[in-house]
């Protein structure tokens, strides 16, 4: 288990005790229980997600180029590397398989299976509806209450454990070739 991964579980917990508030507050009177909890959550659970991302990358970045380090190739990699990192934001599927494959040579969507998900291409399906959903959940706030709110709380309880799942299967897929 990489440090990256470590953290991951630190920062999801996080997201949890979040869901735990709402549970609290909605327990004791439903109409008290802000649905901003909710899409906090939700956001926290993708900001964990994305931290990962980027720790792993830059882990394995400083192992796979620590040989070259002090050198003009180094110094053009490492400033490449970095300009993505900066723009590296939301990281959907496209994205976070682009920036392995580009850096470290590893499709790293590959590895993307588990239990529930036994096909790459439906995780890639997934971690992009999640993306989309975290988009609405920060960019649109709840303005018509008769319309359904933008995430329920059953959907947060699938969404912290796929995006568990996920980091764990990218740490593993990673540590095959580099931790």
């Amino acid at each position: 288990m990489s440090e990256s991964l470590r953290n991951f579980d630190i920062a999801i917990n996080d997201a949890q005790e979040l869901l735990k508030c709402y549970d609290l507050l909605n327990s004791s009177d439903p109409k008290s229980a802000p649905e901003v909890l909710k899409r906090a959550t939700l956001i926290m659970i993708l900001t964990a997600w994305e931290t990962y991302v980027e720790d792993i990358a830059k882990s394995l970045f400083e192992r796979k180029f620590e040989i070259l380090r002090g050198s003009q190739v180094n110094t053009f990699i490492e400033n490449q590397f970095n300009l993505r990192m900066k723009i590296f934001h939301t990281p959907d599927s496209k994205k976070t398989k682009q920036l392995f494959d580009d850096f470290f040579g590893i499709d790293v969507t590959k590895g993307w299976v588990w239990s529930n998900y036994q096909k790459p291409e439906n995780v890639c399906a997934v971690l992009n509806r999640w993306i989309k959903k975290r988009g609405e959940a920060v960019h649109r706030a709840q303005t018509d209450m008769t319309k359904p709110h933008i995430i329920k709380r059953d959907e947060l309880v699938k969404c912290s454990r796929f995006f568990t799942e996920l980091a764990f299967a990218t740490d593993k897929t990673l540590e095959a070739c580099y931790l």
